[in-house]
């Protein structure tokens, strides 16, 4: 019999939930479709795609779409041997280096792209290394560095998928094939890579989403070889005069329709195309030898990754920032803390960014726990329709793309019709944010959630306790991890998040990803830099602190 503390009152609950979904995050995407579709005071279902033909903005939909699928592909020959060395080879065992490797994605996407271009640039730090190496900036400064920077960025991504399956993979199918003569690449053509194929496509597919949807990227690097992209088309017709909601509607709902269908796709895959790779008896992990080449080559790999994903932007931005002058170059004496102290003196713009970003995080991540909890008391194990829809849409904010729903809620919140004035407010920033990112509370309340044993709370009952006691003494403390870790993880994105800043900011207001993308755009990049190793490294300690609290958890 299913247990529910809220059982007399599921059904209010439930529709209150959904009514709230649907206004937060239901209707700004909405009125991007509505609006346009509606066009001339008519409905025209073709009148996205007819807009992008006549305002010529059809390259930028196929650049789009270009650019996702060259980072498929360079995702994929970064990904695929690393998640072979590290699944079936001895380095499997060097557990840190799957940490190590997720902090290009931890990145944000718009500081590891400023870390490359101070990197490549006529007379930046490459050339100041290696003189001869000026040969190479015209070719990296195209797109084919685009691709590179947005595929360093993405690889953890696919390479976490492909080594994860690789893993439940057995051992004794490829010794059955071995056995039966089957070589190395008769075995890798006909029984690892069928195998593989589900989580290869459900990431391909995923890493298509993430590039299309990206704007950090497009909105430095790309501006600066002239490659432009729906995101940063968006954003231009939103934010530079003369403004364009009709271009900028059109851009979003046909990337919204993109995303969707991808969505809908992999989740089609991964149902459908999957195989059970685990048994009872237990899988053999087949471990490869390697010669003492074998080592070094794999080693040489990784590091060259680690290198080129992690070692480069980081060292640029870090020397960028200790840097007095740019014209001198690296130099011993040309090195310097100042940078940071003029960041963080008091009334200063840049330490009231920072203080910006730490408040309106605060308040943001402090609201999306609490809906985030009801949200996910409310789907429960999602065994009815109405709980089904709560987890949807309470988790489709994390499945489009981020400008699509910003640019709904300054058309939502800048009606005429609209009773709040909450556009153009410290509210709208907030309201932006719990949206964007009430997925990732909801997720890690209903993984604490679902390891509660429901007998603890019949348990509650039977003893006499009360709703309200077993709510506040069994309950909430079980799902305090989760709940702090929605709020850690909700604190870490927003203080970084950048398009939503811009967007939706107030005129005279800043943060910190606004302060740094301003700082790099106006010549200022010492400043900028400071504050990104400032809003990194805050960031880092936090994530940190969560696992290690985790851990802790799982321990105990």
């Amino acid at each position: 019999m299913q247990s529910s503390l809220f059982k007399n009152y599921a059904w209010l609950g439930m529709g209150l939930a959904l009514v709230l979904l649907g206004m937060l995050v239901l209707a700004p995407l909405l009125i991007v479709f509505g609006t346009s579709l509606y066009t001339d005071q008519k409905l025209d279902l073709l009148a996205p795609l007819q807009i992008i033909r006549q305002s010529e903005l059809s390259e930028v939909l196929f650049n789009s779409i270009w650019l996702g699928l060259c980072v498929i592909a360079a995702t994929t020959v970064l990904a695929f041997p690393l998640a072979w060395v590290m699944a079936k080879t001895p380095l499997r065992r060097h557990k840190w280096l799957d940490i190590v490797l997720l902090i290009p994605f931890m990145t944000p996407p718009y500081i590891g792209s400023m870390g490359w271009m101070l990197f490549m640039q006529t007379n930046g730090y490459m050339e100041q290394f290696i003189p001869a190496s000026s040969a190479l900036t015209p070719a990296f400064f195209s797109f084919g560095g685009m691709v590179a920077i947005m595929s360093l960025h993405l690889f953890p991504f696919l390479y976490l998928l492909l080594r994860n399956a690789l893993l439940q993979i057995g051992g004794s199918m490829e010794e059955a094939a071995a056995v039966h003569g089957g070589g190395f690449l008769y075995r890798l053509r006909r029984i690892v890579l069928p195998l593989l194929l589900s989580s290869y496509v459900m990431g391909s597919l995923l890493i298509f989403v993430k590039t299309i949807a990206e704007f950090g990227t497009p909105a430095t690097f790309g501006r600066k070889i002239g490659f432009y992209v729906m995101t940063s088309e968006i954003h231009k017709y939103i934010s530079s005069w003369p403004i364009d909601f009709g271009k900028a509607t059109s851009l979003a709902s046909v990337l919204l329709a993109a995303c969707l269908v991808m969505w809908y796709i992999q989740s089609t895959i991964s149902s459908r195309y999957s195989y059970r790779l685990v048994g009872g008896k237990g899988a053999i992990k087949q471990t490869a030898t390697m010669s003492r080449w074998g080592w070094a080559l794999c080693w040489m790999y990784i590091g060259v990754l680690l290198i080129a994903s992690i070692g480069i932007p980081y060292f640029s931005i870090i020397t960028a920032s200790l840097l007095k002058l740019r014209g001198v170059g690296l130099a011993w004496d040309n090195l310097t803390l100042q940078h940071y102290v003029d960041l963080l003196t008091p009334g200063s713009a840049s330490l009231e960014a920072l203080l910006n970003s730490f408040g309106l995080s605060i308040v943001a991540s402090t609201i999306a726990v609490v809906l985030g909890t009801w949200f996910a008391l409310t789907v429960q194990r999602s065994r009815t329709p109405g709980q089904k829809l709560v987890d949807l849409f309470s988790l489709l904010p994390n499945t489009v793309p981020g400008i699509v729903i910003v640019v709904g809620l300054i058309l939502l919140w800048n009606a005429k019709w609209m009773p709040i004035p909450l556009y153009n407010t410290y509210g709208m920033v907030v309201l932006t944010y719990v949206i964007l990112f009430l997925p990732y509370t909801v997720q890690y309340v209903k993984a604490s959630y679902g390891q509660i044993d429901p007998m603890l709370l019949q348990a509650g009952q039977v003893f006499g306790g009360r709703r309200l006691y077993v709510l506040r003494r069994i309950l909430l403390p079980l799902l305090l991890p989760g709940m702090l870790a929605g709020w850690m993880m909700t604190f870490t994105i927003a203080n970084r998040e950048l398009v939503a800043s811009l967007l939706v900011l107030p005129p005279s207001m800043k943060t910190s990803a606004t302060y740094i993308f301003a700082q790099f755009e106006q010549g200022e990049v010492s400043m900028g830099m400071a504050m990104a190793v400032i809003t990194v490294g805050i960031t880092t300690v936090l994530l940190l602190a969560m696992n290690v609290f985790s851990s802790q958890q799982k321990v105990e």
